[in-house]
């Protein structure tokens, strides 16, 4: 590693506050004070990157200075692309800088001829919102928004394609907020504020996705600047200025459910200024050694107000180089090269630092393929982004499809407005250099053309000649340039330090007798230091030579989902004779007429049965009001212990006797049930008149329930029937719950009989079954909370549908899974897993309403998983729908195809489905296609 300070790059002696790279390697940017202004300048990287360079007088140092800016500077930022640079400052406003062609030379005001700009930059649009200084700006990756922070303890958010509009202002921070840091893919924006706390801001709502301040509880005092910044894999955000047990630290946040278990330990003041290299490094193959398979791994360079530098390797349990005393004053701003390999520094006292490391210190850096690969394993596409870039000039062929499309923006511009308010609308500036616009210079430009025909008729243009800029062919800066390349070998104020292990510790103690700098370590939040506790966080067993004995944190390593196994459903014993869904009741009857009671054959009981109450009372109906009081052993006839029921209904009341004990009873509008002792069943009418003989049950009751004119009874040996009185049949007939009951401890504590007759049984393990009577099987019917702590669909819920539909499912899954309940749980999975797992509930909540037969669900979960496949993009999915929902267009006998599905007509659905479709521009054509298919059906 080399280490250079140009003393060439100065604000004469003024503060510099931040410094960037621009994309392509060949010139830097500072900002800071100037004489009585705030001064960007633009430098050339060339000098700083070669000697040669530097010595050579034709060879500028200094490329533009601007002196717009009316106070100082506090950030400069190139944009991805490298066409703008924004700066912000304590003016309250961020300007946004263009390299301007074809404009004569300038020279830097009150300077002499010599100190020309060999660049024209020039301030193409002010943006103006903020009420204070401007503290921080980042451009969002593919440069679609611009977020801007102050002191007036909001983020600002601009469309970097149509300045200076508003996309929204983030409130939420109650102290000055000084630093911005956005994802690799804009998914997340990060804020942190001198309010001790962080944010993580979803870019696809603008709303509060986490807020961090345990990290920062103990802070005392503030910081200039509060860089924080994200790690290239997306995995880690890093902070500046945290504590721990009093120590100053730099907070490593996890993606993985923002957790906050490790910190950048070793700093003597508090963290500045964090950022990361953009590549992800692998670790270099040895010459002669086959290639082996190693964990990526990222690189982090952290600065502090205790003037010293250390660069991070996640592959290493010490930081790769820490440099004491580099500057007078505090570090302000940190920026890597694009290649990874160099990283400038520049702190308060006017000056600036490079670093030149090799491939040999950082390892190999991952392509962009490999790159893109880890993003998609943890994000998935980025879909928001590339669907606007890739269909933003998209042609719009059907009218149908046009109406949709100016209804999705009118909803998203009655969004914004709605979050940014009349008081953060500001007018359109036009594009100004020295006060004439752009469109004003190119039209005089064009009439100073000459313009001639030839004898064809074809138009000749004669070329004229405009002025270039004249830099006098002597550069404009100090030429007394001090370069020192310092190699790493002993020196006292840098430490090459030891690797970092993936078993880290709290902030290590000095050891005896050693009073220099202290230990820099990754740390454990929470736990005492004692030398090297060991605490694994990742493992890698990673089996090369020279690193015997330490465990490595890969930060890519891909996570996999805590999912709970999912329980087998044992399939129905073969052999058994398969009837009708709706089978005639062939249960043993009990004929009223009896002498004696049948002995009770012997069964193994698996569930808990009530106890016999001498007398009982409870509602068992609601619409209207039932209640029925039990009074068992009134008499006592020939051995017979006679129990007598009462049933209330609004104004009418009825009276029954049973020959045994009355153990459990339960009702609806229609009947009213009522299970015995001796483990017979009777169920009567809304009056009080017998519908049918007494049941003889295989085993005592456990519990009972009625909903119409369906009765379900679950017996002690785990058996389940379902009977409609009304035309007695038996729907399910002493069907075994051992297939789920088998192989664990859980028991049945939930039962449910959907007004169609489904019964839904309930374990204490948490899954819901519901028996199917045409596939004669048990079937999962539960929230699957596995699935559902990751599912993400808030954004593919409809305003109408916000507060979720009412049913049968959602009384099995216990309460609407709505978008509100759903709000912390987006966190922790990586995208591509969080989208399959929602993919997987939606679908499973749509089977389950077709099996509970509750056409009201049915229809809710269809458009919002109708919402989400044309969301992300599930164009096969979507057809294979539409096409369901359609069916044949011309009439065959051979078709199975039903035209409704739970009483709903499916091609009603269809046409409520493609409004839906018609909001995304992917599937025009297939919107075209079916739309085009419902007219043709309709005229016929």
């Amino acid at each position: 590693m080399k280490l250079l300070k140009p003393s060439w790059v100065t604000h004469d002696g003024k503060p510099i506050f931040s410094v960037d790279i621009h994309p392509d390697g060949t010139k830097f940017a500072t900002g800071g004070q100037g004489e009585d202004s705030g001064k960007v300048v633009i430098w050339n990287m060339a000098p700083v990157l070669r000697e040669d360079d530097e010595k050579n007088e034709n060879i500028p140092k200094m490329l533009c200075q601007m002196d717009n800016h009316l106070a100082c500077v506090n950030c400069v930022r190139w944009s991805n692309n490298g066409l703008y640079l924004a700066s912000g400052g304590d003016d309250k406003l961020v300007m946004v800088w263009k390299k301007a062609a074809f404009i004569g030379p300038s020279t830097v005001f009150g300077s002499s001829s010599k100190l020309a700009n060999v660049e024209q930059w020039r301030c193409v649009t002010i943006l103006r919102n903020h009420t204070g200084d401007v503290m921080d700006v980042a451009w969002s990756p593919h440069d679609v928004w611009l977020a801007s922070c102050s002191v007036d303890n909001t983020i600002v958010i601009w469309n970097a394609r149509k300045f200076p509009e508003i996309v929204t202002t983030l409130k939420g921070h109650t102290g000055l907020v000084k630093g911005l840091t956005w994802d690799p893919v804009g998914k997340y924006i990060a804020s942190q504020a001198d309010d001790h706390s962080l944010k993580v801001w979803r870019t696809m709502d603008w709303q509060l996705e986490t807020n961090i301040t345990k990290p920062f509880n103990e802070c005392g005092g503030t910081t200039h600047v509060l860089r924080l910044s994200w790690s290239p894999d997306g995995q880690y955000v890093v902070s500046a200025h945290a504590m721990n047990n009093s120590g100053p630290t730099a907070q490593i946040i996890e993606r993985d459910g923002w957790k906050t278990n490790m910190d950048f330990v070793g700093h003597r003041k508090a963290v500045t200024v964090v950022k990361f290299n953009p590549k992800i490094f692998k670790k270099k193959q040895r010459n002669g050694n086959a290639p082996r398979p190693s964990c990526p791994y990222c690189c982090c360079a952290v600065g502090s107000k205790d003037r010293s530098l250390s660069v991070w390797l996640t592959s290493l349990k010490r930081p790769l180089v820490v440099i004491h005393d580099l500057f007078d004053k505090s570090i302000m701003d940190i920026t890597w090269t694009l290649n990874g390999l160099g990283v400038l520094v520049c702190s308060m006292d006017g000056t600036v630092a490079f670093l030149d490391f090799s491939q040999d210190e950082l390892g190999d850096p991952l392509n962009e393929e490999e790159k893109n690969t880890i993003h998609q394993n943890i994000y998935g596409k980025s879909l928001a982004v590339t669907m606007e870039t890739q269909l933003s000039t998209t042609v719009i062929e059907n009218p149908e499809m046009l109406k949709y499309q100016q209804e999705r923006q009118a909803a998203q511009s009655a969004i914004i407005a709605q979050a940014t308010g009349p008081d953060n609308q500001t007018p359109k500036l036009a594009n100004v250099v020295n006060g004439e616009s752009l469109e004003d210079i190119r039209k005089n430009l064009l009439k100073k053309q000459v313009e001639t025909r030839t004898a064809d008729g074809r138009r000749r243009i004669t070329p004229l000649c405009i002025a270039q800029l004249d830099t006098g062919g002597n550069p404009s800066v100090n030429s007394a340039a001090l370069k020192s390349n310092l190699l790493l070998t002993s020196a006292s104020k840098i430490e090459p330090m030891k690797a970092l292990d993936s078993r880290f510790t709290e902030r290590s103690k000095p050891a005896p007798g050693v009073t220099t700098s202290p230990m820099f370590s990754v740390c454990v939040r929470g736990k005492e230091a004692s030398g090297h506790k060991d605490w694994k966080v990742k493992e890698d067993t990673s089996s090369d030579s020279e690193d015997k004995g330490t465990q490595r944190i890969p930060p890519l390593a891909k996570r996999k989902a805590d999912m709970d196994g999912v329980e087998v459903v044992e399939k129905r014993k073969k052999g058994r004779p398969r009837k009708d869904t709706k089978i005639m009741m062939n249960t043993p009857i009990l004929m009223e007429k009896e002498t004696s009671r049948l002995p009770a054959p012997v069964a193994v009981l698996k569930l808990p049965t009530p106890t016999v109450q001498k007398s009982f009372s409870l509602q068992v109906g609601t619409d209207p009001v039932t209640y029925v009081e039990v009074e068992n052993e009134v008499s006592v006839v020939a051995g017979a212990r006679i129990s007598q029921l009462r049933c209330c209904r609004e104004k009418s009341e009825w009276d029954i006797v049973l020959p045994s004990r009355i153990v459990l009873t339960a009702g609806s509008s229609d009947v009213v049930a009522v299970a015995c002792e001796d483990r017979t069943l009777s169920v009567f009418s809304a009056s009080g008149r017998r519908l049918i003989p007494s049941i003889m049950l295989p085993a005592p009751m456990s519990a009972l329930h009625c909903s119409a004119f369906f009765v379900m009874a679950l017996t002690a040996s785990a058996t389940l029937s379902v009977w409609d009185v009304q035309k007695q049949v038996a729907l399910v007939k002493n069907e075994s719950l051992n297939s789920i009951l088998s192989g664990t401890e859980a028991t049945v504590n939930q039962c449910v009989l959907t007004e169609q007759g489904v019964p839904v049984v309930g374990l204490s393990s948490g899954k819901t079954y519901c028996f199917s009577p045409s596939m004669e099987t048990n079937l999962i019917v539960d929230k699957q909370d596995s699935l559902v702590q990751c599912a993400d669909f808030r954004n593919c819920i409809s305003s109408l549908g916000a507060l979720g539909a009412t049913g049968p499912l959602a009384i099995t899954q216990g309460r609407n899974l709505s978008a509100g309940q759903l709000a912390s749980r987006l966190s922790s999975a990586p995208h591509h897993l969080q989208q399959g797992m929602t993919l997987a509930f939606l679908e499973n909540q749509l089977c389950s309403s077709l099996l509970l037969l509750s056409a009201n669900e049915y229809r809710h979960w269809l458009l919002i998983y109708t919402r989400f496949l044309v969301s992300e993009g599930y164009e096969q999915r979507l057809r294979e729908l539409c096409k369901d929902l359609l069916g044949p267009v011309h009439k065959s006998s051979s078709t199975s195809w039903e035209p409704k599905v739970l009483g709903l007509r499916k091609r009603d659905l269809l046409m409520e489905v493609l409004p839906v479709v018609g909001q995304n521009l992917r599937f025009q054509r297939l919107f075209t296609e079916y739309q085009d298919q419902l007219e043709l059906l309709r005229l016929k």
